[in-house]
């Protein structure tokens, strides 16, 4: 029996084979479980018909879009930013500021003066950061506020990751390609963002080895080019994603392009605890017989001690001398005690209560925290010795009982007292107590603590007064500061947020001010408090701006038309009153008119 006679193979061929669409579908769910939804299947792969015409469109579809951050920040003015949301760390956040505003402006600089004059012949040390501080001092959260305000892309790795598999080069090269992928593929925008590395510390040769540690010394060798400068290739043959774009590319424009990314103005920051580090600078300024004693052991003179570290220092550790040269700038980051922990807490810009705030939002239960909660929260805190890391395990520790239990009660205000952190199990018995009668002493304690907060928060705004002005463009007096702390603590977010919140809606208000009233033939001017108003109905009613101005203009349309027609008034003023009671406005401008002139009336 023949090939084509077997059973078997008769069987073979009399099975559907699949379509195009159904193969395409098959592989694309198979890569996207394997690589997440960057991934995507080009097909039909079309190449371009040699019409020059079609040639040149399909170049024109294919182009880039490009573009670098329009920086234009000073270092005070990031600094102020950070201080909004960090406690502490003044130093390294005015390092952090300078360093990494006169990166980027240095960036600008030069991008102007290459165009009037070539580019800049002479090499260019970049001010790559050093960060050493203990764990959960605030070293990641500093970096990613940063990246945020600045508008950069950034990527952040461990370098453990790199250390345990002793892959020397690609892997570290991935980062930069990471940056892409966070710019949206904007390469321009890539080539001016930040990669942070954690954890490096990890990566220093181990002392105890004798010889070189070729998996730790290696990587820290393959940084050294991306730290300078390099072109990194996008197109690698372990990566599917930039194959895949590579052919897109080319069914495109039925080019060939090698797609590389310039590290010239990428900033790279380390971290790390560096344990150990105390003892090397420890030796060192004892040999130098500058006045340390040798039997120095409490930890706040350890971290002193930390402050007086050198490159040689660093050496000794574990790392290659053309690593630490590349890490022009070195700061360290203080220990956090319990006060600062508690300033933590009662900042309203930290992410810790204002998620744990969310998580009971999301039932529709409003908390407040007192005082005296805060406090013994922090201590808690300060006895696990992990920094602000502590804060969130204690604020979980503490309320998961009540987050467990009160969703499923008509409970919808909570207050976190010092008994709730002190015996959870009795004050949960306590609150089911109340389920048909109201707690006045909780009712009053809660608007308290809601008035504390509301405090705190307009004294960071008074504070930061002046930045605010210049960033919105809008002045800021008692009201508004009223409104806008109202505002953060409805939308549970942190102060920048609602700023930008605000701007925005304000030239909404504007913006329909103008679009409406122009139809009644009146010119109709919105003084700020009117427009504040409006902007209060809206985030206290969940209301659309467009929806209430159509609705005040409707109310106000006869009244306007009536004064102009019957006094001649061809503008007007509008208040909060205005706003708020349209009927009264109307008899007011009437009244004050004929008081003006008893002889017309």
């Amino acid at each position: 029996m023949d090939f084509e006679d077997k059973p078997e193979n008769r069987k073979d061929q009399d099975q559907k084979i699949p379509s195009q669409k159904e193969l395409e579908k098959e592989l694309g769910d198979y890569l996207s479980k394997k690589y997440g939804d960057r991934i995507k299947i080009i097909s039909p792969i079309l190449f371009p018909q040699s019409d020059p015409k079609k040639k040149g469109e399909a170049a024109k579809a294919g182009q880039r879009k490009t573009g670098a951050p329009a920086f234009d920040m000073k270092p005070e003015e990031l600094e102020s930013y950070l201080d909004g949301y960090v406690v502490k760390q003044e130093r390294a956040k005015g390092v952090l500021a300078t360093k990494i505003c006169t990166h980027f402006n240095r960036i600008k600089s030069l991008e102007k003066r290459s165009k009037r004059e070539g580019p800049f012949s002479v090499g260019m040390i970049k001010n790559n950061i050093l960060m050493i501080g203990p764990t959960g001092v605030g070293k990641t959260y500093l970096i990613k506020l940063i990246a945020q305000k600045i508008g950069v892309p950034f990527v952040k790795s461990d370098a453990t990751k790199f250390s345990e598999t002793g892959y020397v080069g690609g892997d570290v090269e991935d980062l930069v390609r990471d940056l892409v992928y966070e710019a949206d593929d904007d390469i321009k925008l890539a080539e001016n963002g930040i990669i942070y590395i954690d954890e490096i510390d990890k990566i220093a040769s181990s002392q105890n080895i004798i010889g070189h540690d070729v998996s730790r010394t290696g990587v820290q060798r393959a940084l050294l080019k991306p730290m300078e400068e390099t072109d990194v290739d996008l197109k690698v043959p372990h990566d599917p994603i930039s194959q895949i774009q590579a052919i897109e590319h080319y069914r495109r424009t039925g080019k060939r392009e090698k797609q590389v990314v310039n590290t010239k103005n990428i900033l790279f920051i380390m971290s790390g605890a560096f344990d150990g580090l105390q003892d090397i600078i420890r030796k060192r300024l004892k040999r130098q017989g500058i006045g340390f004693e040798a039997d120095i052991h409490s930890s706040e003179t350890s971290l002193d001690i930390l402050k007086e570290v050198r490159a040689q220092d660093l050496i000794e550790f574990g790392f290659e001398s053309e690593f630490i040269g590349r890490l022009p700038v070195i700061v360290v980051l203080d220990e956090l005690t319990k006060d600062d922990l508690v300033a933590i807490l009662k900042n309203p810009n930290n992410p810790i209560v204002l998620s744990k705030k969310r998580d009971f939002m999301a039932y529709d239960i409003d908390v407040q925290f007192e005082d005296e909660a805060l406090d013994v929260l922090a201590e808690m805190a300060s006895q696990e010795k992990t920094g602000a890391r502590g804060l969130v395990s204690a604020v979980e520790r503490t309320l998961m009982p009540f987050e467990k239990h009160l969703p499923s009660t008509a409970t919808r205000k909570m207050l976190v007292t010092l008994r709730i952190v002190q015996d959870q199990e009795q004050e949960l018995i306590r609150i089911d107590s109340f389920k048909d009668t109201s707690d006045p002493e909780l009712e009053e304690g809660f608007q308290r603590a809601a008035a504390n907060e509301k405090e705190r928060v307009k004294k960071i705004i008074a504070d930061r007064a002046k930045e605010f002005e210049e960033q919105l463009g809008l002045k800021l007096y008692d009201d508004r500061i009223d409104l806008i702390a109202d505002q953060t603590l409805q939308s549970i977010s942190d102060i920048n947020s609602v700023f930008l919140d605000f701007k925005e809606m304000y030239h909404q208000v504007k913006l329909q001010n103008e679009g409406l009233f122009s139809q009644l033939g009146v010119n109709v001017n919105l003084a700020d408090g009117a427009i504040d108003e409006i902007i209060r109905i809206a985030y206290e009613q969940d209301r659309e701006i467009s929806e209430i101005c159509l609705s005040l203009a409707n109310e106000l349309e006869y009244g306007l038309k009536l004064v102009k027609d019957r006094i001649g008034f061809e503008s007007f003023a509008l208040t909060r009153e205005a706003v708020l009671d349209p009927e009264k406005y109307i008899d007011s401008l009437i009244k004050k008119y004929y008081s003006q002139n008893p002889a017309t009336s």
